[in-house]
């Protein structure tokens, strides 16, 4: 061939020719799987339509049937791209290159997740290892890396549905896997239909093997009506909840030094004068979200003075959420809810267990700062604590979780039987306010409190702060965004429930026998390959 033509060399040629074929071939499931990545967002907060979790694991199992592993892993990673990134555009307050870059990242267990409902879905009861291959990828991406994120799990989807008590039984894990088996045999139903569709087959014993799924789904969707919540209280505590708001949202949402602690010293002196009016109840004890303090109170006199202030006015213990100097370690920070009480000034506290990387630390600082400036908007790392926060508060027992935390099973497991009557949820949702994001946490505190058979109060600096019953149904809430105070008598309980004994043990089981299903699936495929390749010669 003459040096100077344009002409591809033939091999090139054919392998361009291939690759056009194949995108045009998968174009249309490319597209379905994008599509039904989207549905599946609007099964979660705030849409809350939570059948559409049916339909987003119908159709994932669905476009991944009798397809090669490789072929499951791009469908797996088209249908979960698209629905991190509308989960989670809340982050676009960072930036939407933090959105698609988390997204990505989430995405990549869909891309095991696809290639796993591949395999599997060639072998006998795939519904049930697809159900099973859901719990693993979740059980995963809670965990890697840097501890997780547990976002989008299928049961943080169906914190008001008929599937919500199974979460007393056993746990978010427990909800995931019924929510996607009858999302996988509804997928199988469809397969039998579509396959009656032509021919002399169309026969109603025929079209059995459907009914049968459809009915399976229907069970296993209403079985979670058959499980008892317990709500009776073994006693109550009035308590009030100070939302004491922000000036804007957003990541400046701070302003100027002592502004936000004023905002929630005033609303409790406000309410000091109403209790001394006659106006209000007089409660046991008083909450104030996440950053309710926004310098050290043992660093800056003005921030102790004005918290004492506000506590003293009331007359009774306040939880304070605070930020405060590591005392060994320069540069680090714990976030802390500090039980301040009116005689005895700052007591007994909880530091956050699980700080949240790139939010709230920086991993691989010094390198990385180097390659993205905006880490420079994080000066300081926060310091992880080491015990769960179970504080005596007044007369009550509290659990004591901050802001992401409730997303994770472990933290608010242990809390629960560390002797946690109640649980709070101390949470800053300022940056995030108008987003989505605050119903979407909510929701995990509907989940928890049916989980754990507890009352779970949100207190938010900009909202949504509310009380949760332990049956998940919400009894008080303050829009976002509004200065305000919540009071209401709190049921305390002792009684723990299934999930609180059983704890990690279903999902451990669940996610191993999804990974098993993968394997035995790989064996039986390639044993048929090998009767196949034998019978031919």
């Amino acid at each position: 061939m003459p040096s100077g033509s344009d002409t591809p060399p033939p091999a090139v040629a054919g392998r361009g020719r291939r690759f056009a074929a194949l995108v045009r071939r998968e174009a249309p499931r490319t597209a379905l799987a994008v599509l039904s990545g989207l549905v599946l967002a609007l099964a979660f907060p705030p849409y809350d339509l939570w059948p559409l979790s049916l339909v987003g694991v119908a159709a994932l199992g669905l476009l991944t049937r009798g397809r090669t592993a490789r072929q499951g892993s791009w469908t797996g990673l088209a249908f979960g791209l698209p629905f991190f990134f509308l989960l989670l555009k809340w982050l676009h307050v960072v930036g939407w290159d933090a959105v698609f870059g988390l997204a990505l990242v989430q995405a990549l267990y869909m891309v095991l997740l696809g290639a796993g409902l591949a395999v599997t879905s060639r072998v006998k009861y795939a519904p049930v290892w697809a159900a099973c291959l859901w719990v693993t990828e979740e059980w995963a991406r809670d965990r890697v890396p840097f501890g997780g994120f547990p976002w989008g799990r299928l049961a943080f989807a169906n914190t008001g549905s008929p599937f919500t008590p199974l979460a007393a039984l056993g746990g978010a894990p427990l909800v995931t896997f019924a929510v996607a088996l009858s999302g996988a045999l509804l997928a199988a139903a469809a397969v039998v239909l579509w396959g009656l569709r032509r021919g002399p087959g169309r026969t109603v014993r025929a079209a059995l093997p459907a009914v049968e799924a459809v009915g399976l789904a229907a069970a296993v969707t209403v079985s979670g009506l058959l499980v008892p919540v317990h709500t009776d209280a073994d006693d109550r505590v009035d308590i009030a909840v100070v939302q004491g708001n922000v000036q804007r949202p957003g990541m400046d949402f701070l302003g100027r030094p002592m502004q936000i602690l004023g905002n929630h010293a005033t609303a409790t002196e406000k309410l000091a004068a109403d209790v001394k009016a006659g106006k209000a109840k007089k409660p046991d004890l008083v909450i104030w979200p996440e950053n309710a303090s926004d310098l050290d109170p043992f660093r800056y006199p003005q921030a102790y003075d004005r918290i004492d202030e506000a506590v003293k006015a009331i007359g009774v213990p306040v939880l304070v959420g605070a930020l405060v100097n590591h005392p060994d370690k320069p540069g680090y920070v714990f976030n802390q809810g500090i039980v301040w009480d009116p005689v005895k000034g700052p007591g007994a506290s909880y530091t956050k267990q699980h700080p949240v990387p790139f939010g709230e630390y920086v991993p691989f600082r010094e390198q990385l700062s180097k390659i993205i400036t905006r880490f420079q908007r994080v000066p300081r790392d926060f310091y992880p604590g080491d015990h769960t926060g179970v504080l005596g508060i007044g007369p009550a027992r509290l659990g004591d979780v901050i802001c992401f935390e409730v997303a994770y099973d472990e933290i608010v497991h242990d809390t629960v039987n560390a002797g946690a009557r109640a649980l709070v949820v101390q949470t800053n949702n300022a940056t995030y306010g108008r987003t989505g994001q605050p119903e979407q946490q909510l929701a995990m505190s509907k989940l928890r409190a049916v989980e754990h058979g507890r009352a779970v109060v949100t207190a938010a600096t900009s909202g949504i702060s509310a009380v949760v019953a332990p049956d998940g149904t919400v009894t008080h809430k303050i829009p976002e965004f509004t200065q305000g105070v919540l009071e209401a008598s709190l049921p305390l309980r002792d009684e723990k429930t299934v999930a609180d004994r059983v704890g990690a043990i279903p999902e451990w089981v669940l996610a191993i026998v999804g990974l098993l299903s993968c394997a035995a699936a790989t064996v039986i495929g390639r044993r048929g390959r090998t009767k196949d390749e034998k019978g031919q010669q």
